[in-house]
């Protein structure tokens, strides 16, 4: 029984062939492409850099893989799991078949995430320890995926609660910064980086690094099937309050996007703290060093040192921005693609329609950005603060876009994982000034260069001479909002009701969004 649920569980999680492409092209994209500037970054941020960076993105990539195939599995069976209890399932047998449905995922995720490696780096002297490490990382998120899907309803808040646990891990962890601070010991891959990339802690007491490595990785276990073995238990559906009726066009459609989306104050909590904790935590851990960066002034292309800690907070602020609109564009459409189709249904104007569904990505990317910029004005000036704020909002409505874009194609699994690599990919690494000192020639076609350099040269120089970048900027702006509009239009028509008996009710849309 529990191979046969197994197996109809694995059915279920890749009957969209794009989500199973995504679990194995993210991983591929992330190791073959970030690796070597995450170690540049590592060694600009005071980490051992080199091979040990590139190494441990095998586990990052497998992690975050594995943390968000789970939640959404969990969240998305959570009624089912009950019933089959119900109907006389040994809630053991459903625990087993859903660990060994997540794991096989994790596993797959990590598989691909070891042959990029191998193709880009080698797996060093120590394969072995490469292959284990990468699949603890795989065990230990596999547990904080259902963790957070427990605790978390919302798809938008447990992605931002997936990806910032993410981040906090990858970015503060060993590799990337200094191994020895006190701190960043409680992060739940310290102790496997550290053994993973054979870079001994001098901290791991009686048990050793692989000793707690284990013991985070036995520990996820226990906490995974304690957590989906709750969430089975039957008990009474929590009732939801019915959608509000909608007559009026535009201001309607805003006005019950804005009801919708004040419900969820959990949202609004996350798209505040995450950033102004990234922020700050980027900058404390800055190293005390000057970087060369290329500006324009007056016509001119200089080369300009700068001081590593006055500068970081304000190139880490564009990073959190893209990656939250992006999300906040994935599920403002997703969430509300069933409830378009039956307004559409009822002779609601696709144009309106559409505009409500931006203004509330909007208002959630403005939210981001206020956030973002009110805590880098604590550590970082701007040369030119209006400049810097314009340039972050345009960073925030272009990614918002892009957002509305990926959750039609690619669905919620597929979306977010999607939505993850490609703000990380552009305002991460390709246009980060930490990295290199100007973008390279690709790199222009992506959707941030416009505005990330109109951002860089408002924070760096007090004049404007960016206006082909301030022109592409506005052209991605306008490309993505045609082609969000048409997508739209698209995926909120009403189904096609074909072979209908007259007096035959028309079938519901409540289960097409994905």
């Amino acid at each position: 029984m529990t191979v046969l649920l197994t197996r109809r569980f694995l059915t279920d999680a890749v009957r969209t062939p794009v989500n199973l492409l995504v679990l194995v092209l993210v991983p591929v994209v992330f190791v073959v492409v970030a690796s070597r500037p995450l170690a540049d970054t590592a060694e600009l941020l005071g980490g051992p850099g080199g091979p040990a960076v590139q190494t441990a993105t095998a586990g990052w990539a497998a992690g975050f893989i594995a943390a968000i195939a789970m939640y959404f599995q969990l969240r998305a069976a959570r009624a089912a799991d009950r019933r089959l209890v119900l109907a006389g399932l040994a809630p053991v047998r459903l625990v087993a078949a859903r660990m060994a449905t997540g794991l096989t995922l994790a596993l797959l995720s990590a598989a691909a995430a070891l042959v990029a490696l191998a193709a880009r780096t080698g797996l060093g002297d120590a394969p072995g320890r490469v292959v284990a490490g990468t699949v603890m990382y795989a065990v230990i998120y596999l547990a904080i995926g259902p963790l957070i899907g427990a605790l978390v309803a919302n798809p938008v808040n447990g992605t931002v609660l997936v990806l910032f646990l993410w981040i906090i891990d990858v970015f503060f962890g060993p590799v990337l910064g200094a191994a020895d601070r006190p701190l960043t010991r409680v992060l739940p891959t310290h102790f496997v980086t550290l053994w993973m990339v054979d870079l001994p802690s001098g901290h791991g007491g009686r048990l050793g690094d692989l000793g707690w490595a284990l013991t985070w990785t036995a520990a996820a276990l226990t906490a995974a099937w304690t957590v989906i073995t709750a969430t089975s238990r039957t008990r009474h559906a929590r009732r939801r309050a019915p959608p509000g009726s909608v007559r009026a066009q535009l201001a309607a459609g805003v006005r019950m996007g804005l009801r919708e989306a004040g419900r969820n104050r959990v949202l609004w909590a996350l798209l505040i703290a995450v950033p102004v904790v990234f922020v700050l935590l980027a900058v404390a851990t800055t190293p005390q060093e000057n970087t060369t960066l290329t500006v324009r002034e007056n016509g001119s292309t200089l080369d300009q040192q700068a001081w590593l800690p006055d500068i970081h907070g304000g190139t880490m602020a564009p990073i959190a921005i893209g990656s939250l609109a992006t999300l906040v564009g994935v599920f403002t459409v997703l969430d509300a693609r069933s409830g378009d189709r039956r307004l559409s249904l009822a002779g609601f104007r696709p144009t309106a329609l559409l505009a409500s569904r931006l203004s509330i990505v909007a208002l959630g990317a403005l939210v981001t950005t206020a956030a973002s910029l009110s805590v880098t004005a604590t550590v970082f000036d701007a040369r030119n603060w209006p400049r810097y704020i314009a340039a972050s909002v345009l960073i925030a409505l272009t990614y918002g876009l892009i957002g509305v874009l990926l959750g039609p194609l690619f669905g919620r699994v597929g979306g977010i994982l999607i939505a993850f690599l490609v703000p990380f990919l552009d305002l991460g690494i390709e246009q980060s000034p930490m990295l290199r000192s100007a973008p390279p020639d690709w790199a222009h076609a992506l959707p941030g260069y416009g505005s990330g350099r109109v951002l860089i040269d408002a924070a760096l120089t007090p004049g404007f001479d960016e206006t082909g970048p301030l022109l592409i900027a506005v052209a991605w702006l306008a490309g993505l909002t045609l082609a969000a509009a048409a997508l739209f239009h698209r995926s909120a028509a009403p189904v096609a009701l074909k072979n209908r008996a007259p007096n035959e009710p028309a079938p519901s849309t409540a289960g097409t969004a994905r």
